[in-house]
């Protein structure tokens, strides 16, 4: 499947991960969820000052986050990627790196690992995925679990266990 996915990079902050793996990474993660068609998304890995501004201008919270995700599209509910012709826009990823650092320390794993959760999570929200409450939380969690095992991570990762 030549040309699935075009993934733009925005590293204002070094990555620990490779563009190549990035790539690779989204694409398994994708097709794991099945979405069947050319698609295109962008991932921003930052500072908690840059992250910070967008979660004040878009969700009027005055503080950094690990990850913010802004669909191109709103979904009713998490749902593979219907069939449409050409490229679909899914949206953009922030990563504070800053703020993923000090969860990996707490999280007792790698700055890698923890970028790939932010990811993953960040990822499913672009796709219609959301945890108003506890229960889809889980859910979100679990799926989450299940695209870092498809690339060989999911036992090193050990949020919400």
């Amino acid at each position: 499947m030549d040309g699935f996915l075009d993934l733009y990079l925005q590293f204002n902050i070094p990555s620990p991960i490779e563009e190549a793996t990035w790539c690779d990474w989204f694409e398994i993660w994708l097709r794991e969820l099945g979405v069947t068609i050319p698609c295109e998304l962008s991932l921003c890995l930052t500072s908690d000052d840059h992250i910070r501004e967008l979660n004040r201008e878009f969700r009027q919270i005055d503080e950094p986050t690990d990850v913010l995700a802004f669909a191109a599209q709103e979904m009713l509910a998490p749902v593979g990627i219907r069939e449409v012709s050409g490229v679909r826009l899914l949206g953009d990823i922030v990563i504070s790196v800053q703020t993923a650092r000090l969860q990996a320390k707490a999280q007792g794993h790698r700055l890698s690992d923890e970028l790939a959760w932010l990811a993953t999570h960040g990822l499913l929200h672009l796709l219609g995925w959301d945890h108003p409450d506890e229960l889809s939380l889980q859910r979100m969690m679990q799926q989450q679990r299940q695209l870092l095992s498809a690339i060989q991570l999911g036992s090193e990762v050990t949020h919400g266990q």
